[in-house]
C-alpha cells in the first residue's frame, strides 16, 4: 500500500469520529498537549534544514489506557513512556499531522492560532520536504519560529536566523 493510500484510509477513519468525541480531543490537545513544528538540521538535505511537524499528548503513565483509546480513535503516531513518569502519545509527520489539526480545527480554544500556523506551514512545504526554494524555506522557517512562540520550551536548537545564516553561507540565498 502506497502512502497515498494508507493516508486516504487513515483520513476516512478519522472522519468517522464524532463532534463530541473530536470536542473532547481537542480540548485534551488545548489542554494537555502540544502542537509543534521544528527546524531539523539534515547534513543530507541541500538546503541543510527540514520542517517536521508533531502533536504530542501528555499524560501521567498511569492513565497511559487514555492514550492507547486516542491512537485507536486517531489512528497515526506511536506512544512512549517517559522515565519521570509521563505516557506521551505522538503523531509525527506533515500528513498526519495537518489531517488531524484539520478535524480537530474547529474546537480548538487555546490551540486555534498556532493550528492554523501549523496548517499554514504544512500546506505551503513541498511534498517530501526536499524541493524547497531558498526562499521558501527561510519563510516557511519564519513561521515555523511564530508557532515556536506558543510552547513552553527550554531546548529548542534552531530558528530561522540559522537557517537564514546557513543558506547565505552556502551562496543559497541573496543577502
Amino acid at each position: 500500500m502506497t502512502n497515498e493510500q494508507k493516508a486516504l484510509v487513515a483520513k476516512k477513519r478519522l472522519r468517522r469520529l464524532n463532534k463530541i468525541q473530536l470536542a473532547y480531543i481537542a480540548g485534551f490537545l488545548d489542554g494537555d498537549g502540544c502542537i509543534m513544528l521544528q527546524l531539523i538540521r539534515r547534513h543530507d538535505y541541500v538546503l541543510g534544514y527540514q520542517i517536521r511537524a508533531s502533536i504530542v499528548f501528555y499524560q501521567k503513565d498511569t492513565k497511559e489506557k487514555f492514550l492507547v483509546w486516542l491512537k485507536t480513535k486517531l489512528k497515526y503516531g506511536y506512544l512512549r513512556k517517559r522515565k519521570d513518569g509521563v505516557c506521551e502519545y505522538t503523531i509525527v509527520g506533515l500528513n498526519p499531522v495537518r489531517e488531524t489539526l484539520k478535524l480537530l480545527f474547529p474546537y480548538f480554544i487555546l490551540k486555534k492560532k498556532q493550528a492554523r500556523i501549523a496548517i499554514n506551514v504544512i500546506n505551503q512545504a513541498p511534498e517530501g520536504g526536499r524541493s524547497y526554494t531558498p526562499k521558501q524555506l527561510l519563510t516557511l522557517a519564519k513561521q515555523v519560529d511564530k508557532c515556536a512562540h506558543f510552547n513552553y520550551s527550554k531546548k529548542r536548537k534552531h530558528t530561522s536566523k540559522e537557517v537564514e545564516e546557513y543558506l547565505k553561507s552556502k551562496d543559497l540565498l541573496s543577502p
